[in-house]
């Protein structure tokens, strides 16, 4: 008797758990089955972690992005900032040749929060809505990066600043990983802080957090500059991985709102899981690595990203309690 009733509690912890993320986390499941039939060597140590690491900056993307979807706003300039942070550092190197990898990393780091800064004050003290907010945000950085380099980057990112994005601590285990887990746990961590619950308040209802004494511009305005600071974390991992390009972060943006879409956060706020957003990265990495593997041509990940988009915000939008009082109504007997 008492294993009977152990097993549905268990089953019931478990689900609560996993909670909205548990299609992406099928999803997951089975893409990496699928790439495992496909490519049996996909999982040797070295090509698996080779898959973590491309997967590692928009994965950090997403934690960010998550934070400002929950909160009921949006951030479309990431992927520029990604790709000023790139080309900064290079034109910063050029121009100080000896300086250290950790001050540079550092400045980009100050430039992603400033960036985020501006995001969240425009949006919350101005209320401009956070789509066109950042949306300008995003052709500004995008243009003043094409006004400076005259759409042709100069300047080399020396070694030791690429080696977070290309090269392995303790010689098998990519630093980009390392940055993935800690960006992960930190988020984490935060999310069961006083701050997420205030924040996942502020997305649900913004009169009702406000009533209970939150106080939801700062909240935001704080979301928004830890997603700039992802960012140029993204953009540091980048630089590293693929050099100086200025497209380096093009469509980053979208793809990270693809990601968390895919984990199962409401757009508009108020529901969802870091860790759900952040497994909506790897699967929709995983995903493309699956197309490539069968040949399907690299411009169809748009087509793939908006088809994704779509059936998840339907899907999540749909009322299932309803349809199911319809369907019980229709096919059932009285009693």
């Amino acid at each position: 008797m008492t294993t009977a009733t152990s097993t549905p509690v268990s089953y019931k912890r478990v689900v609560s758990a996993l909670g909205t993320g548990i299609p992406v986390y099928a999803l997951l499941v089975v893409l990496l089955v699928a790439i495992a039939v496909t490519d049996p060597s996909f999982y040797e140590l070295d090509r698996f972690l080779a898959f973590v690491k491309r997967a590692a900056p928009l994965v950090i993307l997403a934690a960010g992005q998550y934070l400002v979807i929950v909160s009921g706003e949006f951030d479309l300039s990431v992927g520029a900032i990604v790709t000023a942070g790139v080309v900064v550092a290079a034109e910063l190197y050029g121009s100080f040749t000896d300086s250290h990898w950790l001050v540079i990393s550092l400045a980009l780091v100050l430039g992603g929060a400033i960036v985020g800064l501006a995001n969240g004050l425009i949006t919350t003290a101005l209320r401009v809505p956070s789509f066109i907010t950042t949306l300008g945000m995003m052709l500004i950085l995008e243009g003043a990066v094409f006004y400076w380099t005259g759409g042709s980057p100069t300047g080399v990112l020396p070694e030791d600043f690429r080696a977070l994005g290309r090269n392995s601590a303790f010689g098998w285990l990519p630093w980009a990983v390392l940055a993935c887990l800690a960006v992960g746990a930190f988020a984490v961590w935060l999310m069961r802080r006083d701050f997420g619950r205030t924040l996942m308040a502020t997305g649900d209802s913004e009169r009702t957090a406000a009533l209970s004494g939150v106080r939801v511009h700062r909240v935001r305005v704080l979301a928004f500059v830890l997603s700039g600071v992802a960012a140029a974390l993204a953009a540091i991992l980048v630089g590293g991985f693929s050099g100086v390009s200025a497209q380096a972060g093009r469509g980053l943006e979208f793809e990270a709102i693809t990601a968390v879409v895919l984990g199962g956060v409401v757009l508009g706020g108020g529901r969802g899981s870091v860790v759900a957003a952040m497994a909506g990265a790897f699967s929709l990495q995983a995903l493309f690595t699956l197309l490539n593997l069968q040949g399907v041509s690299g411009a169809l990940e748009s087509t793939v990203q908006g088809v994704i988009v779509i059936a998840a915000v339907g899907l999540g939008a749909a009322n299932w309690s309803r349809i199911r009082r319809r369907s019980n109504s229709s096919g059932g007997t009285p009693s």
